[in-house]
Order: C-alpha cells, then sequence, then structure tokens
C-alpha cells in the first residue's frame, strides 16, 4: 500500500473540517455528435480506467487519524459505480449544463469506493455530448488531474503506461529518533536563499491571518453551488501579452481583478487595496514526475488591485504584484513547509490541520488557479473535444473560486461560487471576457487610458 503524502491527506482534513464543502476538482469535455451507443461509451471508458492504477484504488484510513491514509487496491472495484449517464432538458444550453455540473460537483465522493466519478451528458445543443471527470483532490491537482483526463482520450500513449515511479511504501510506527534526524535533514537541505524563503513564509502566515477588507466576497458557505464559464482566443491574449510585456497568467488575472471589481461596484461596495488576496496555487511539478498523479503545488496570496479602475494599470500592477510575490519566496517557503511537515507524526499534523481549517479565515478571498491543458483537439471514441471546461473547488469560507484552462486556441475560465451568496456567478464570468475584450482593444487600437479609469478614441492616429 501507497501512504498519502501529507499535501494530499489535507486535502480530507480541509473538506472534514466543514460539512458544506467538496473537495473535488472536475473538467467538462464536450464532444461533437452524434453520441456513440451509451454502452460502447461506458465500456471504453472502464477499459481506460483499469489503465490507471489511481482509480481502482480505496482509501485507507486509520481510526482518530493515528497512521497516515494509504492507497489500497479494491477488491471489489466496479466501474459502474463510478461511470455514469445522465441527461440536459431541452434545450439542452450552457446554462442547462452548468446546472448540471454544478449539482454533481457539490455532492461529495463516497470514500468507500475509489474517490472519482465520470459522468456521460446527452443532450447538449447543436449535435453533442459531454463527459465531466471528476476526481477528488487528494488524488491530484490540475496539472495531475488534466494528465489524467488524457489518459482517457484516443490516442494517448499515457492509456498503456503503468506509474512505475509509484513505489509502495512501508508505515512504520512513529520513532522519535527518525523525526528529529528526519528534521535535522530538512532544515540542512534549505538553499542558500534561506532569507528569501524565510520572508515567504513570513507572507503566507501575513496574508492568512491579516484579515481582507470586509465585503460580501467571504464568508460562510452552503452546500450548493453555482457555476458558469466563459472562453477567449488564446492568439488575442498573446497580442495583448506582447503588447505589455506580460504573460497570459497576468492577462487573465488581470481580467479576475477587473470583474471583481466589477461585482463589489454592483453589490454596493467598495473595491478597496485589500479587498481582494488571493489564493494562487503554483506547480512545482519536476519534468521526471509529470506523469505521477498526485498533488505537487506551493501557493502565492497577492492582493490583486480591484481599487484601480484602469484596466491598463490593473494589467501593470497585477504582473508587478506577481513579479513580487515570485521573488518574496512564497512559492519556494510554501514547498519547504510541505516537505517539512512529512516529517512531523501524522496524528499531530492531521489534528493541526483539521482544528486552523475550522478557525473562520478572513485573510483570503477567492482562488485562481491556471493550469495549461493540451495545445491540440483531444478526441474520444473518435469524437472531436471542442471545448474543455475546468471546475475548481470551494473551501476554507472562499465564496468563489476560478480555474483558468488553456485548451487548444482558447483560454477557458471556469467559475464557481456558493448558490446563496453568489447569485451574480454568471456575471463574474462574463466581465472576465469584457475585461479581456477592452484590452484587446487597447493593445490593438488607438486608445488612452484617463486619470478617472476611462476610455478615449484618440482621433487621426
Amino acid at each position: 500500500m501507497e501512504q498519502l503524502s501529507v499535501l494530499d491527506a489535507g486535502f480530507l482534513e480541509a473538506e472534514d473540517s466543514d460539512r458544506h464543502v467538496s473537495l473535488a476538482i472536475g473538467a467538462i469535455a464536450v464532444l461533437a455528435g452524434p453520441m456513440p451507443d451509451v454502452d460502447r461509451v461506458v465500456a471504453s471508458l472502464a477499459e481506460r480506467a483499469l489503465a490507471v492504477p489511481r482509480l481502482h484504488q480505496l482509501l485507507r484510513t486509520q481510526p482518530f487519524d493515528l497512521g497516515v491514509p494509504q492507497w489500497m487496491e479494491d477488491p471489489n472495484f466496479d466501474p459502474s459505480h463510478h461511470i455514469r449517464h445522465a441527461a440536459l432538458p431541452r434545450p439542452g444550453g450552457d446554462a442547462a449544463l452548468h446546472r448540471w455540473a454544478a449539482e454533481v460537483m457539490e455532492r461529495r465522493l463516497d470514500r468507500d469506493r475509489p474517490l472519482w466519478e465520470c459522468w456521460i451528458v446527452d443532450g447538449l445543443q447543436h449535435n453533442r455530448w459531454a463527459i465531466l471527470m471528476k476526481v477528488h483532490h487528494c488524488i491530484a491537482d490540475g496539472v495531475a488531474a488534466t494528465r489524467l483526463l488524457d489518459q482517457l482520450c484516443d490516442d494517448s500513449d499515457a492509456i498503456a503506461h503503468r506509474d512505475n515511479s509509484e513505489k509502495a511504501t512501508d508505515n512504520p510506527g512513529f520513532n522519535p529518533m527518525d523525526w528529529i534526524s528526519g528534521v535535522f535533514r530538512a532544515s540542512m537541505a534549505l538553499p542558500a536563499t534561506a532569507l528569501q524563503v524565510m520572508h515567504g513564509a513570513v507572507g503566507i502566515a501575513d496574508g492568512l491571518m491579516r484579515p481582507a477588507a470586509t465585503t460580501s466576497l467571504i464568508g460562510p458557505v452552503t452546500s450548493m453551488r453555482r457555476y458558469a464559464t466563459t472562453e477567449v482566443s488564446l492568439d488575442e491574449v498573446d497580442t495583448v501579452c506582447r503588447r505589455f510585456d506580460v504573460t497570459v497568467n497576468d492577462v487573465a488575472l488581470s481580467a479576475i481583478t477587473d470583474s471583481f471589481r466589477t461585482m463589489l461596484i454592483r453589490r454596493g461596495e467598495r473595491p478597496q487595496a485589500d479587498s481582494l488576496r488571493t489564493l494562487v496555487p503554483v506547480s512545482v511539478r519536476s519534468d521526471e514526475l509529470r506523469d505521477r498523479i498526485d498533488n505537487r503545488v506551493s501557493v502565492m496570496l497577492p492582493y490583486l488591485p480591484v481599487e484601480q479602475a484602469d484596466p491598463i494599470e490593473q494589467l501593470r500592477q497585477v504582473h508587478a504584484r506577481l513579479d513580487r510575490a515570485k521573488r518574496s519566496g512564497q512559492r519556494q517557503a510554501g514547498n519547504i513547509l510541505v516537505s517539512a511537515a512529512n516529517a512531523i507524526p501524522f496524528p499531530f499534523l492531521a489534528w493541526t490541520v483539521r482544528a486552523l481549517t475550522r478557525l473562520p479565515q478572513r485573510g483570503v478571498v477567492t482562488l485562481a488557479t491556471n493550469v495549461r491543458g493540451p495545445r491540440t483537439r483531444l478526441r474520444v471514441l473518435g469524437r472531436d473535444v471542442v471545448r474543455l471546461l475546468p471546475i475548481p473547488p470551494l473551501a476554507l469560507q472562499l465564496r468563489t473560486g476560478i480555474a483558468i484552462m488553456s485548451y487548444a486556441d482558447r483560454l477557458v475560465f471556469g467559475v464557481i461560487g456558493d448558490y446563496d451568496a453568489t447569485p451574480d456567478v454568471d456575471e463574474l464570468a462574463t466581465g472576465i471576457k469584457e475585461a479581456i475584450a477592452r484590452l484587446v482593444t487597447i493593445s490593438t487600437g488607438h486608445w488612452r487610458s484617463t486619470p478617472a479609469g476611462t476610455l478615449l478614441l484618440v482621433e487621426g492616429q
């Protein structure tokens, strides 16, 4: 049996701390029709799932968290427990797909079975159908989940691949001398940039403990969700990147900033400099572990500049703040802290994580996670995947979460929100698209910003 890492197990503890949250991540692949025979689809997906060891393994936990959770083979694995069929009510537009996906994602996965579901849904407009893949976050981060989805598609070299890097590990009892030596080894492994890492650790702690401005964006959540998506052209985003010498992630987060600003104003609230502390996961996955199904992420906690009305200034400040967060050592500090936590006896760690996640946190307001998806179109059973829609989780009193994923020539935003606290989740998604369109217009046209944050067309240029 293989042990979960501290980070993997942490997602279980975070879910256990709030009965209203489900820490599963998902993606919807929308395929060109017509849909093949359902039995054929189920049989094909079941065969491909068998090629992924984690999809037919159970989670084995110890009473009172006295031992590290482990993966064990499910002796009674039945794909029919996980692969299910649904149909949307006509006319099967995006609104119906979003409502259905929100209902699927808000339900917790059954821990008595392997922690995943795969839904086949027909009845979409334009002679299309879809597959929703849902896995618990303790299995995979966004990068690994994308790789897992690829393994369910046609012509993937990963379908026949067996991850030999996943070795079974022993689970010895707690030895104080082993713990002390482990802490010593971890401390000796600190890089020469230890001061930078310490600064990053302080930044993470400050971000988690310092309350954000009081707004409607943070607070308790219910067990119901809303979901919305929007898509933009990657070529148009690249135009903005070249014009302002920024990254795709900068443009995406700038658009998110502008949409949140509009949301706050629409709700009658004043956007402030400390209104939108954002959890930005950062992958620390090395190339040799790119095929491993697990979690390998650190975090940055920048404030997004919702107080700025000027879209160009928003973009510049997002770029500067992310650059500062990268140089601050937050990414390295988070990675080292997670690694060092592996040296702590698991019972103490589990109880601490569960206690901390039950405390009301008011520092972090939202989640924005960016995963690079396939740049070529995927196929399932000979059908083209025409859209790929990411779905993030909600937890820790975050009322909204946004997943950003590139697919083929599109940049896709999946926005999830608490049902009661974010009835305007569709407007949040629409605002992201409008913000990027505005940046594209500025980049390609003769526009300039005014001190008031408005845009003027410059005649005769």
